[in-house]
């Protein structure tokens, strides 16, 4: 075989992840926000169903980049863990009304929810003749691995199953440590996935905290098989070898990982800060600023008020569709810098700046028009938004744009009263 092949081989058998710190915030999510999460969230996935049907919607949700981009776009804290409880219960509330029109459903949930995932994929198997016991394991196994076999200190307190009706699905589920305020998001794919208990995770975020315990990596399945022939020994004779062995560099065989080789490795890596509010560091201003040339410049904003049909259509929309446009049709490689994200709606806690209301309803509204006019044979609204995306790219790789981060802040502080801003303090 060839250099080239086995390097080729090894790359598609060795399935990368990431990490990223998630600190944990208190409160709750606004009714005004949640309403708005579900319809524009659930608008979203229609767009990306529509365009690449379920897989991508499935392949999106086990990204954590792109997850807690979505989360950002949608007005949640752009760095908080309360984005996986938000934007999974936004989604199985608006995605579960259209089940069978989408072929998509959300089970389990947060707490007592997450018991009963169980049940709801039984009943959804029964409605689509899937084998509802292999969906069952995947679930139980899921949750399994990661609260017992990779003990990194986290305790499992959601759960979220998302299941197509062709029989594929995702896992998304997070673990808290209370005693260091932070959190740790598991996503989990059944594309591509060749073992429960062998590099399964399609991503997994989280604080690093230093040495954990990863019995789920290749490199373990030696002591996995060790553990499996210690069950079956004398617990007498065990003693005695453990007290032979004290001391000894035996425990290094339990694969320790530390400081870059967090859990799986991968390259979808994310560091998200301690710091509450969003600074310029946290934003690819380069990025930002082409989406503030396509939404600010003259020219694009009377064609893109042409195309899209809305008469008094301005800049401000502009932006936040364009940002909006990035979640639909972007490639895995834009949403490194999810901070950049809260520049479409703001955040909920006023960072980086309140969220616009009427600005949301616009984007929610302009989006939901062109995804119906689509359906029947009208596409300029919904190649318009696609259309978005491509200029904020063209002009990024050539102009070279960069936002002014402080004037930006202060350009949509100094509108959000006009805009309809609001936080979860209101």
């Amino acid at each position: 075989m060839k250099f080239r092949e086995k390097i080729d081989i090894l790359s598609f058998m060795i399935k990368r992840s990431g990490y990223a710190d998630l600190p944990l915030h208190t409160g709750i999510v606004p009714k005004w926000l949640a309403d708005r999460m579900k319809l524009l969230g659930t608008e979203i996935i229609e767009s990306i169903l529509l365009n690449y049907g379920k897989k991508e919607v499935l392949t999106r949700l086990s990204d954590p980049l792109w997850f807690q981009s979505l989360g950002a776009v949608l007005g949640m804290d752009w760095h908080s863990s309360g984005i996986t409880t938000s934007v999974m219960y936004a989604l199985k509330r608006g995605i579960n009304e259209r089940a069978r029109d989408f072929g998509l459903c959300v089970c389990g949930g947060r707490g007592k929810y997450s018991r009963k995932t169980p049940d709801e994929l039984l009943f959804l198997a029964d409605a689509t003749g899937l084998d509802g016991n292999s969906l069952v394991n995947a679930s139980r196994l899921t949750a399994k691995v990661d609260g017992s076999a990779v003990q990194d200190g986290f305790q499992l307190y959601m759960h979220n199953f998302v299941l197509s009706d062709e029989g594929d699905w995702v896992v998304v589920q997070q673990g808290m440590n209370t005693k260091l305020r932070t959190a740790r998001r598991y996503h989990w794919s059944s594309e591509n996935l060749r073992s429960f208990i062998e590099e399964p995770h399609s991503g997994v975020t989280g604080e690093n905290q230093g040495k954990i315990l990863n019995l789920t990596a290749a490199e373990a399945s030696a002591t996995r098989s060790s553990i499996l022939s210690l069950t079956q020994e004398n617990p007498g004779k065990m003693l005695k070898e453990i007290a032979k062995i004290t001391g000894q560099d035996y425990v290094c065989q339990l694969e320790f990982w530390q400081g870059s080789q967090i859990l799986i490795r991968n390259d979808r890596n994310l560091k998200m800060p301690g710091h509450h509010e969003v600074r310029a560091e946290d934003v690819d201003l380069k990025r930002l600023g082409s989406v503030l040339a396509t939404a600010y410049d003259n020219n694009s904003n009377q064609n893109f008020e042409s195309l899209l049909l809305t008469p008094g259509l301005g800049p401000r929309t502009l932006q936040s569709l364009t940002l909006v446009s990035e979640v639909i049709y972007g490639t895995p490689s834009r949403f490194t810098d999810p901070a950049r994200f809260s520049f479409a709606h703001g955040g909920k806690d006023g960072h980086p700046f309140p969220v616009a209301t009427k600005i949301y309803d616009e984007s929610i509204r302009i989006l939901g028009d062109a995804i119906e006019k689509s359906k029947l044979g009208y596409k300029d609204k919904s190649e318009c938004i696609r259309r978005l995306n491509t200029t904020a790219r063209q002009i990024e790789e050539n102009c070279s744009p960069l936002a002014d981060f402080e004037a930006t802040i202060a350009h949509e502080k100094e509108h959000s009263k006009e805009w309809g801003g609001r936080t979860c303090m209101d």
